[in-house]
């Protein structure tokens, strides 16, 4: 079991961000539930661009329809949007951190089983898949996919237990992991997340049918006339049927540790995640950035587009002017081009062009949310200098990424995270940057309302930039353990 996809020429080391894994949408009651669906999963689009698929219920049958690709390319289609028949549905959107983006691997995942049908979407990573994945195949399960979401399928199909939500209770006391799903039965729409709550699950209502949305983040409820209700809490299963709304709290309550990255870069900026605006959220941590790092500049430049809240939070506190000195093209898809060597260089440019006259003969402070690999960071610092800027400085809106993430983000391994290997100040030499800085942790941590990041316990997962896994790491420990013991056979 893979904990993350062999990188693809055309985009992951060209595309020098990390990527949450999925979106998920689940929707009662309402007569054009597919349609709403399809609508959810567009505002989600952000959270997983290879593949997407809906799995309706119209009372007697489940229909589905997944697909490669955009939602819009999916469900553009009213005869498509047609065949999915019912007031009942699940949605997902995928960006793939285990499992190659084949067909088969494409959620919501279906199966029949001797209570009925039952689709499940799931946005994380398990990080005991590998584990439960061979204890099953032992057993005799057939495994269709290579997604990690497969287990929980195999689990409720031979759990002893009679009822679905108590067959579900019993497959996730098994799986170890940061996950939201939404699952859909004959009988009712289910709504989990993980006991840490690391990733995001939230509930709304349109009022003006009595229907009830599931779905990752509230720019899903927005855009679907649903207002928001509450979040799920961690470690909560919430049971939506026709007797209403009912909460099941199977886990022991532990302290919650919400994916930190979720503020800075994964959702949408109209959402609110767990009570904070996160719009709000980025223009603070700019803020803060600027307290700690500002150094006399002309010129404050974001990286579009997500390095543009907190490039204004930045301009606001160090009172220096904010200019759109890079241009974001917005219509070049992911696989657009597959370079060659030879004119790898040239692709940072096809997503963005310097605005020459914002920052010619300027001191210019970039600001972005992220360094991974370094390898975006020290084109669009090369471009900007090409542009005839006199000075360029780089604030990043995170701390530094020192550590790989096993819990549903796209990462690459540590050794080629460059902030695992080399010093800030190398950083700034590697990327050419007169000089580079990152918001602290406890910056981060203050931004977010906090006096600062308590070790002993930090309210957030924030294991990328601290080496703190909330959650074991069991795959990875496995594999470990088998490559010594591997070795040690071979001496």
């Amino acid at each position: 079991m893979h904990q993350r996809p062999a990188p693809r020429p055309d985009d992951r080391g060209a595309d020098d961000k990390l990527h949450e894994e999925c979106g998920v949408i689940g929707v009662w009651n309402h007569p054009d539930a597919a349609a709403v669906a399809a609508l959810g999963l567009h505002a989600l689009q952000h959270r997983g661009q290879e593949a997407t698929g809906i799995v309706s219920y119209d009372g007697q049958r489940f229909h589905t329809h997944r697909g490669l690709g955009l939602v819009g390319d999916n469900f553009g289609d009213a005869r498509v949007i047609g065949s999915l028949a019912g007031a009942r549905a699940v949605g997902h959107n995928r960006y793939a951190t285990t499992g190659d983006t084949v067909l088969r691997n494409v959620q919501p995942l279906y199966a029949d089983f001797e209570f009925g049908g039952f689709a499940v979407a799931h946005n994380g990573n398990l990080t005991n898949a590998g584990a439960l994945r061979r204890a099953l195949v032992r057993r005799g399960c057939l495994f269709q996919s290579t997604t990690d979401s497969e287990v929980f399928i195999h689990l409720i199909a031979i759990s002893l237990y009679s009822t679905v939500v108590d067959r579900l209770i019993d497959a996730l006391k098994q799986v170890v992991g940061a996950y939201s799903l939404v699952a859909l039965s004959n009988e009712a729409l289910m709504g989990v997340r993980d006991p840490l709550g690391v990733r995001p699950l939230i509930l709304g209502r349109i009022e003006s049918n009595g229907s009830w949305v599931l779905a990752s983040e509230t720019c899903a409820l927005d855009i679907v006339g649903a207002s928001f209700v509450r979040d799920i809490e961690p470690g909560e299963i919430v049971v939506i049927n026709d007797a209403g709304v009912h909460s099941i709290k199977p886990f022991g309550r532990q302290p919650a540790r919400f994916c930190v990255f979720e503020y800075i870069y994964f959702a949408r900026p109209d959402s609110i995640v767990e009570g904070l605006p996160v719009y709000e959220v980025r223009k603070r941590i700019g803020m803060e950035l600027a307290r700690e790092s500002h150094v006399p500049a002309d010129v404050i430049v974001p990286v579009p587009d997500s390095g543009v809240p907190a490039a204004m939070g930045y301009a606001k506190e160090s009172g220096t002017p904010f200019e759109l000195g890079i241009i974001r093209n917005h219509y070049v898809g992911r696989t657009f081009i597959e370079p060659t060597d030879s004119i790898r260089h040239l692709g940072v440019k096809l997503k963005h062009s310097a605005n020459r006259a914002m920052l010619e003969g300027r001191r210019v402070i970039l600001v972005d949310d992220s360094i991974v690999r370094g390898t975006t960071s020290r084109k669009i610092v090369e471009m900007v200098r090409h542009a005839g800027a006199a000075e360029v400085h780089m604030r990043i809106s995170s701390p530094p990424t020192t550590h790989s993430c096993f819990y549903g983000i796209d990462t690459p391994e540590r050794g080629k995270l460059l902030a695992a290997q080399h010093t800030v100040e190398e950083m700034a030499e590697l990327i050419g940057a007169d000089s580079l800085a990152f918001i602290s942790q406890d910056g981060l941590y203050r931004a977010l309302g906090h006096a600062g990041r308590d070790p002993a316990r930090p309210h957030y997962c924030d294991a990328c930039f601290s080496g703190n896994y909330p959650i074991a790491l069991h795959d990875q420990i496995d594999n470990d353990t088998r490559q010594l013991s591997l070795l040690s056979e071979s001496r």
